[in-house]
């Protein structure tokens, strides 16, 4: 493939490059990075809807679901220690990630994703072996703090990599990981659950090690990113990278644009006090409303619990981890959509499309199940065709948010970042992620037992509202360098006015993006 000038703006600047094969390499490497999150993700419900693993650990439960049978079926699983199992990982990702922060900032991304394989490998470890419910919270612990690191680098890893006019579907090969991890895990807890004695849980729980140690080895021979090399003082290896990644000789002016913002980065001593300055108030609210909306769009509840949440509206245990791998495995069909179109389309149109058909999945769904189950949650024989309709606007409800809120949550908050607060934003992006996992899992079952039907309107409103937010305040970002991504606050009617002619959001890098379109 010849070298080719991608146009950066109006201004007529271009840098050279080509998508190479070394790119498209390392960039599939390092977004396995994303499997660990989604294994985790859809080996816990499955779990807690094993009966062997709730007799061991939770047996209060397990008698309300299997004992009890006239128990409100909103509210059989309604126990905190239950939740504590699950939503501990999160708790930890989140104290990690600022540790993470550090860590990425001073000695690369690399280093990172290591610390991210081998603590999640060491909580499998623990997790398969759990003979009490302290180990479980402790190895689901050591895996947040995993979770917490991988999270923090890998996007950025991706971003920086990637030719900007290919870096929307290479940086969604992250949330592609995720969603074939999800469904990995879900086929495996399907058939371990078949396992006679009881003890499949412990081969779905310690299997996290598979995908530990694929972001382990990857880490040690992935390269770092020349932004990083940059940012600790190594310009030399850092062109000889570039030239590399770009598959071209001539890189001088992409170069010098990630040296001008690396000087403009060093002059920063506490990025985390910088990132209150005015000018970054823009990158400061969407690396917070982006992940806290992306949380209450609803989909974790459908992840995390798909197979408590299928058995709970009457499918039975197979048939419920069943429903649960063919919704996993249209998030992974609907995630490559999203790679498709992502810098085709422009990451407004996906966000914009994908909510509005949430928002009609989760009115259609939250009627079928107040219809049949209504306020007391008993609904007796449930029919055949009642079962596929849930299904299929659940279904129909992961595609939307797998090619909008699933990829763009965590493309967009880092890409938009200048090099001076990048480390430092991004894991401010990652603790509120992690913050409102954690709500949402721990209270999740408990509201589910209080609102009932209730909880997928509770839900639907908050994408109506993230809706509006994208449609008035999120400029688009498809094709804009990111060492220029200054200019798309520059030009927005909203964001200018904190955004000054000289600073643009970072440093000065030219018009670059001046035609950039905004609402």
């Amino acid at each position: 493939m010849p070298a080719v000038g991608i146009p950066a703006g109006g201004n007529g600047k271009a840098y050279v490059g080509n998508l190479t094969p070394y790119v498209l390499v390392t960039c599939v490497v390092a977004a396995m990075g994303g499997l660990i999150f989604g294994y985790d993700i859809g080996i816990s419900g499955g779990v807690t809807s094993m009966d062997s693993f709730l007799k061991k650990f939770f047996p209060s439960v397990y008698h309300k679901k299997e004992k009890d049978k006239t128990t409100n079926q909103y509210c059989q699983y309604d126990s905190q220690t239950l939740t504590m199992f699950t939503s501990s990982l999160y708790l930890a990702a989140l104290i990690s990630s600022i540790v993470a922060a550090t860590v990425t900032r001073k000695f690369g991304r690399k280093l990172s994703m290591l610390f991210g394989g081998l603590l999640f490998c060491a909580g499998a470890i623990i997790n398969g072996a759990a003979k009490a419910v302290w180990m479980l919270i402790l190895g689901r612990m050591l895996l947040g703090f995993g979770i917490g690191f991988s999270n923090q680098s890998v996007p950025l890893y991706l971003s920086e990599m990637a030719p900007y006019r290919f870096r929307g579907a290479l940086n969604i090969g992250f949330q592609l990981s995720i969603t074939v991890g999800i469904l990995v895990a879900n086929v495996l807890n399907y058939f371990f659950a078949k396992i006679k004695g009881g003890w499949g849980w412990r081969l779905s729980l310690g299997g996290a090690m598979v995908p530990a140690l694929i972001i382990t080895i990857g880490s040690l021979v992935l390269p770092d990113t020349p932004n990083s090399m940059i940012e600790r003082g190594q310009h030399d290896e850092a062109k000889a990278k570039l030239q590399r990644i770009r598959g071209v000789d001539d890189v001088r002016e992409e170069f010098s644009d990630l040296v001008a913002a690396s000087e403009a980065a060093n002059k920063i001593e506490d990025p985390w006090r910088n990132l209150l300055r005015k000018k970054y108030r823009p990158h400061l609210c969407v690396a917070i409303v982006i992940p806290f909306f992306q949380q209450l769009t609803g989909i974790n509840v459908i992840m995390f619990y798909a197979p408590v949440l299928f058995n709970t509206i009457g499918f039975g245990a197979d048939a419920s981890l069943m429903s649960a791998v063919i919704t996993g495995s249209v998030n992974v069909i609907a995630t490559m959509v999203s790679i498709y179109g992502v810098d085709k389309w422009g990451r407004r149109f996906l966000f914009l499309e994908g909510g509005a058909q949430m928002l009609i999945c989760q009115a259609v769904v939250t009627a079928c199940i107040a219809a049949k189950f209504g306020v007391d949650g008993n609904p007796g024989e449930l029919p055949k065709w009642y079962a596929i309709v849930v299904v299929m606007f659940i279904c129909t409800y992961v595609a939307g948010f797998a090619w909008s809120w699933g990829p763009l949550g965590w493309l967009v908050p880092s890409e938009i970042f200048p090099l001076e607060i990048r480390s430092a934003a991004q894991s401010v992006n990652v603790s509120v992620n992690m913050i409102f996992t954690f709500i949402v899992a721990q209270i999740f079952l408990t509201m589910l037992c209080h609102l009932k039907f209730g909880l997928f309107l509770f839900f639907a409103f908050f994408v109506f509202v993230m809706s509006i937010f994208v449609y008035y305040f999120l400029p688009e970002t498809k094709g804009i360098p990111i060492e220029e991504m200054g200019q798309v606050w520059r030009t927005h009617w909203y964001w200018k006015r904190f955004v000054s002619e000289e600073d643009g959001g970072g440093y000065e890098m030219g018009k670059a993006a001046q035609t950039v379109k905004t609402v």
